[in-house]
Parts: C-alpha cells; structure tokens; sequence
C-alpha cells in the first residue's frame, strides 16, 4: 500500500467511526423517545432493555451507514483540501480520480457489508425485536402498590394501603377486596402489617394484624332473601398473591417469522411466487364464480296477469283514460335480476378487496426485497457525492460538511420513505420507488465528480459573483438593442 493511500485511510476511518456511532446512537434515541410508554413502569430489568435497544440498532444500521459514508468522506477530503494537501497531490502528477481509489474500495467494501447484514443479519434481529417489543407491551405494570390508591393489577383481588412506612414494607390500614368469584363478597381489613415477596418476587405476602374478615353466603332456598353473614377477627393472617401473571415471559416467534420484513432474498422470492399464485387462482376463482349469478330464467315471460288495485289507483288510471295491464312474470325477473345484480356486486367488492389485500402484500414483498440492495447502493452514491463535495468545499471538522451532509441525507430519508409509500400504495412500481433516492442523487454525484475533476470553485463566492456578473453583461446588450 502506498503512502498515499495510507494518508487518505487514516483521515477516512476516525470520522467514519465517530459519525456512524452518533448516527446509531441518535436514532436510538429516537427510538425510546418513540417507545418510551411502553417501557415506563413495567419493571423491567436492564438487560431486558439493553438487549431490546441493540435489536432496534440492528435495524438503524442500514440507514446510518449511508449517513456516515457522506459526512466521513466530506470530512476527509475537505480537511485533506483545507490544508492544500490534494494542491500537491495534483501538482505531483496524481489525479483526482487516483486519490478516491482508496476510499471508493472502501465505500465498496461497505456496501458489501451493509448488503450481507440487511440480507442475512437483519432478518434475524427484526424477529428478536418485534417478538421482544410485543412482549414488552403486553408486560403487565410491575408491582407497585400506592397508599390511598387501589392496586387491581392482581387479577381478582383489589387492594387498598391507607399508609406506608419508611421501610416500604410496614402498611397500615389495609383493606383487600377478593371477587375472584364474581363478586365482593369477601372483604379483609386489618390495622396494620407487613408486605414482602417471596420465592424469587412469585408471590407477595401481606402479613395482616389486627383485623377482621368479612363474607357473605350464598340465598337460601326457595327463594329465601335472608343471606349468612360471616364476621371473623385475627389477631395475625397471611395473604399469599400468586404473581405469575406480573412476570416477564417472552412469546413465541413463530407468529412474526413469515413477516415480509423477517426474509432473506430467498425467502423473499419464495414468498412472492406463492403470493402471486394465490392471487392468480383467486381472480380466476372469481371469474368462474361470478357467472352464476348472470343467469335468469323465465321460460312463461309471456304470461299476462292483470293485479288487484285498490280505489287510489283506480281512480288515477280512469283519470288517464286507460288501464295499464302489468306483466307478472316480467315482474319477477326484473326483481330477481335486480336481487342477482346486488349479489354481484357484493361479490366483487369481497373479491376486489382480496385481490387488493394481496396485491398490497406483494408490493411490500417487492419494496423488502429492493431494499436490501437499493440501501447497500447509497452507500456508494453518497461517497460519490461526499468526495468530490470535499475536494470542491475544502473545509474539514464538522461545520460546513455537517450541515451538507444533513440537507443530503433529508433529501435522501424524504426521498426513500416517500417513494416507500407510493411503492406500497400502487402509485409507483416497487423497483421504482425504493430506488428513487439513488436515482436522485446518483446525477449529482457525477455532476460533482465533474466538477472536481475540473477544480471547480463550485462553493466560493467569487464564483457566483463572476457568474452574476455574466448574467449582467448579457443582459445590458439585450437593455440597448430594446431601446
């Protein structure tokens, strides 16, 4: 490896790394600033939230690596340009195309790695977090019992602590309701006690003092309305509460492993061939269905029946001079083409909605499988667009190219879930819609290397003062030859 190339790498790697980690690390804050409800208040413990957090970064990874690749190659080659190290480089006989080869086989090797981990990684990690987050959300709150507030999270049981000592285990002026069965029958009160866990956190045991239980019985019988009544007094009573229900169960991942976004590329096509053959045998389904409700049959058409009429009608057809006779059978098949016609429409409705149903899921399909390829791409059109962007601003650190970088990467975020969403809704064919993005910037990209290749002052003010100038000399022959 050459000295040169040398150079370029280790003022590449440092950015790179930096602006890819606060990339991820600032959609991961979007993320809990997105899920923060689900996870307040759950009692989760902190690697269940760790491991929750790095799913979700897995996810953001095909989406900061563009991202980086930007502002990491703006900042190399402008700080390279700033301090007139690409001057000599030029002036030394070496192109500038010759001084992007190192880092083009880099930006190649990421898009490789951002290809293989959208294909084969991501899947993987989408599964885990949306089995984890559903978990999650399902979560009961974890045990937490207010004095002057109703605790109801335990299934059939209602509890109320009028105080709580400093300790958090000494309660007082406890009362439980118990309708486990139905109904309120069964009341606990006590003075005071002690509550604490056992078994791991499996049950909370509230050991009771100085109270009474209270509890009614069932009628009696043959109608009888007067009810027994217990009333019984303890100087010392247990309540075990089974928490079984309050603990962190993780469910099945089979219900989510068909979901289009937890496919490889050959799951994916497998996926579409059988989506695409089902909605085929449905529109042919339709088409043979349909026809039984086109046939009417009326063989006595002829038939003439002149119907009873009250003295209303009677009077409005004498008015007119004339009696309408009225065709029975003519009748009866209009009313039942008319009942035929309302079961075709009803029948198609069910069946277009069907077929746009699967429709929908087929582009989805398409939209995932264009965008393992279609994120791995931007890679390397966002280093053909931050490179020669460098060359051309010549300043490095995080001012000027940050903020290029971000008018970029929202032209391209914009551009991408914009054209998602026309791709799923039919508006754009899939192929079309997740590459967008690409298709916009890709010109830019061989704009600028164009304009580097030329050392063009592209971003200097002298520059659009000598062009506003031109326009003004253009413009003052045009002024004399109008006058």
């Amino acid at each position: 490896m050459k000295k040169i190339d040398q150079l370029v790498l280790r003022n590449f790697v440092g950015p790179f790394m930096l602006t890819f980690l606060i990339t991820l690390f600032i959609f991961v804050m979007q993320f809990l600033w997105k899920y923060i409800d689900d996870l307040v208040g759950k009692g989760l413990e902190w690697h269940i939230v760790m491991e929750l957090i790095s799913y979700a970064s897995a996810s953001f990874v095909p989406l900061a690596l563009p991202l980086a690749v930007l502002l990491s190659s703006i900042m190399t080659y402008g700080s390279l340009g700033e301090h007139y190290e690409l001057v000599a480089m030029k002036a030394a006989g070496v192109s500038l195309y010759r001084f992007q080869l190192p880092l083009m086989i880099v930006a190649v090797m990421i898009s490789g790695v951002a290809f293989y981990f959208a294909n084969n990684l991501l899947p993987l990690a989408n599964l885990k977090f949306v089995t984890l987050l559903h978990t999650v959300r399902h979560q009961k709150p974890a045990l937490n019992i207010k004095a002057g507030v109703f605790y109801t999270d335990i299934e059939g049981y209602s509890i109320r602590v009028g105080d709580k000592g400093e300790d958090n285990r000494t309660i007082y002026d406890v009362l439980i309701y118990d309708h486990s069965a139905g109904n309120n029958d069964n009341v606990l009160s006590a003075k005071s006690g002690e509550m604490f866990t056992q078994s791991d956190n499996r049950y909370l045991v509230l050991r009771l003092y100085d109270g009474h239980r209270y509890s009614e019985g069932k009628p009696g019988i043959g109608g009888d309305q007067l009810y027994e009544h217990y009333s019984t007094h303890f100087d010392e009573f247990e309540k075990w509460f089974d928490l079984g229900d309050l603990a962190f169960q993780k469910q099945d991942e089979s219900s989510w492993s068909n979901h289009y976004q937890m496919l490889n590329l050959s799951e994916l096509q497998l996926a579409l061939d059988t989506l695409e053959m089902e909605r085929d045998n449905r529109i042919v389904d339709y088409s043979k269905n349909v026809g039984q409700f086109l046939q009417i049959r009326n063989p006595d058409l002829d038939t003439v029946k002149t119907v009873a009429v009250n003295d209303s009608m009677q009077a409005v057809w004498e008015k007119n001079l004339r009696v309408i006779p009225i065709k029975v059978k003519e009748l009866q098949a209009y009313e039942k083409a008319l009942q035929q016609a309302r079961n075709v429409k009803s029948f198609s409705g069910v069946a277009t909605r069907d077929v746009q149903y699967r429709m929908k899921n087929i582009r989805r399909h398409k939209v995932e499988w264009n965008r393992k390829f279609s994120l791995s791409f931007a890679c390397l059109v966002m280093f053909m667009i931050g490179a020669p962007l460098g060359s051309i601003i010549r300043k490095g650190g995080l001012g000027l190219p940050l903020l290029l970088s971000i008018i970029l990467f929202v032209v391209f975020h914009v551009s991408s879930m914009g054209g998602e969403k026309m791709a799923e809704k039919g508006v754009l064919e899939p192929v079309i819609g997740i590459w967008l993005p690409n298709f916009i910037l890709l010109p830019l990209g061989i704009f600028l290397l164009i304009k580097a290749r030329d050392d063009s002052p592209l971003f200097t003010l002298d520059w659009y003062y000598a062009l506003i100038r031109r326009f003004k000399k253009f413009q003052e022959p045009n002024a004399k030859t109008a006058d």
